[in-house]
């Protein structure tokens, strides 16, 4: 009694674990029903299927009545059902019931698809019309403000310059008779042995007359011309010719020579700058030449007339001092060392400059000390190496202020202006305030720089101390 039993429940268990299908008249599962086990037409998917029937298992229907009558009268012989005397189906047909279904299920699943393809298309939102635009992504642009928008200005471009594609593009004929500015005659030669560059600045011809900016020129006839030569991008060691007095065609014949290698010469411009000067007045720019020495033989050399054209730089610079600076706040001294300058405005037609440096110490507004250097003679590249100290107690060095004045020397009389800074509490610019705050922050160290020389007019617009000097 225990086997027949046991074989029952198994059968039960695998049924109800495997099966998938149900009656439709009793809604019991196929090992219960016993209303419709004959037929074969009410059995239908309840599972995850849709609630049409798909054309696959219509197929399968009619396909499925030939195929299970053969099998039924070949492999299973029908036999009539017995009831047990309470009502239940015996286990055995049970389990033949149970075997005839699940046949039949893998038959239906042998005939249906793997997995269906599904075409899903994308969905368009937006208005309909006959003309279909793609849209494309928006791109973020940044909004300038008018000063980014200046910014963006570059002078240069809009500047006369000899890079310039129309300067470039003319002969120098046609530069000549555009600009009128004269013409200039010089020469270049390497040499290989001693390893510099010989640069001959022979004579200059067709000058045009003085341009006097603010009315203090004399002599509008003729002008006083001399060269400045430089190698670029290198503008601060520079070469300068005398002055000719009076003429507008200028007999130089001075040669120059840059130490440099020749492969460094090579990436390098050749710039000489015409300059008409002026003893009481800035020195105003005639025009200048520029030449790329890639372009020409420098060991073989060779010389050239060339047209000047018009210079961005309308006046020339003053020149540049290097100064050293040192406080000792123990000692309440402030140590100055006037080292160098160099390519100071030149103010003697014949023989240069005979330059010097006045140190003016100033307190808030008030001039207290005043010292200065010696004057070099006939150089506008002058080595001084003085030194000078000052008493300045430590609670008054923020309100200090040094004036640096270049003049050159006049034994007829008075000297001339050539250029000034002002450093401390009332600096005449950036670099001068930059010098004066290094200076602040390390104590009992000498702190050195190059600073560019300004105009009068220029210093007392921005310094009060400057004002109060002479």
């Amino acid at each position: 009694m225990l086997e027949p039993l046991n074989e029952g429940f198994l059968s039960r268990i695998s049924d109800l674990l495997l099966c998938r299908w149900t009656c439709r008249h009793c809604c019991q599962k196929c090992y219960e029903s016993s209303c419709c086990q004959s037929s074969e037409d009410e059995v239908e998917i309840l599972g995850p299927f849709p609630a049409q029937t798909p054309p696959w298992l219509m197929a399968s229907r009619s396909s499925d009545k030939d195929g299970d009558s053969v099998h039924t009268a070949s492999d299973v012989p029908l036999t009539p059902r017995t009831n047990s005397p309470d009502g239940r189906r015996s286990s055995s047909d049970t389990s033949k019931s149970t075997y005839s279904l699940t046949r039949r299920i893998s038959s239906l699943e042998s005939r249906r698809p793997s997995s269906p393809l599904i075409d899903i298309k994308p969905i368009e939102f937006g208005i309909l019309s006959a003309k279909k635009e793609p849209i494309q992504p928006s791109v973020l642009r940044r909004t300038y403000t008018p000063d980014d928008y200046f910014r963006k200005f570059e002078p240069r471009l809009y500047s006369l310059d000899s890079s310039s594609d129309d300067v470039d593009s003319l002969t120098d004929e046609e530069i000549l008779s555009k600009y009128q500015l004269g013409m200039l005659h010089f020469s270049t030669q390497y040499d290989l042995l001693h390893n510099h560059l010989t640069v001959r600045v022979i004579e200059a011809r067709d000058l045009p007359p003085p341009i006097s900016h603010d009315g203090s020129r004399q002599d509008m006839a003729h002008s006083n011309p001399y060269v400045k030569i430089c190698l670029l991008p290198d503008q601060k060691n520079s070469k300068q010719t005398g002055v000719k007095r009076k003429t507008q065609k200028p007999v130089f014949e001075e040669r120059y020579t840059f130490e440099i290698p020749f492969l460094e010469a090579q990436r390098r411009t050749l710039l000489l700058t015409v300059v008409d000067f002026d003893k009481f007045s800035r020195h105003c720019v005639i025009g200048k030449v520029s030449v790329p020495l890639c372009e020409v033989d420098l060991v073989k050399g060779g010389h050239w007339w060339k047209a000047l054209i018009p210079s961005s730089q309308n006046e020339v610079e003053l020149g540049e001092l290097l100064l050293s600076l040192n406080y000792l706040p123990s000692a309440g001294r402030l140590n100055v060392d006037v080292i160098r300058a160099k390519q100071l405005l030149q103010t003697d037609v014949s023989q240069g400059s005979d330059p010097f440096v006045k140190i003016q110490l100033v307190h808030g507004l008030k001039l207290v000390k005043t010292k200065k250097t010696s004057f070099l003679r006939g150089t506008i590249d002058p080595f001084y190496n003085e030194s000078f100290s000052f008493k300045v107690p430590q609670e008054e060095l923020e309100n200090a202020s040094l004036v640096f004045t270049v003049f050159g020397h006049n034994m007829k009389s008075s000297n001339d202006f050539i250029g000034r800074i002002v450093i401390g509490q009332y600096s005449s610019g950036p670099s001068e305030s930059n010098h004066w705050r290094r200076m602040l922050n390390t104590h009992r160290t000498a702190v050195e720089q190059w600073h560019s020389l300004r105009s009068r007019a220029e210093c007392d617009r921005v310094s009060p101390a400057s004002l109060e000097v002479t």
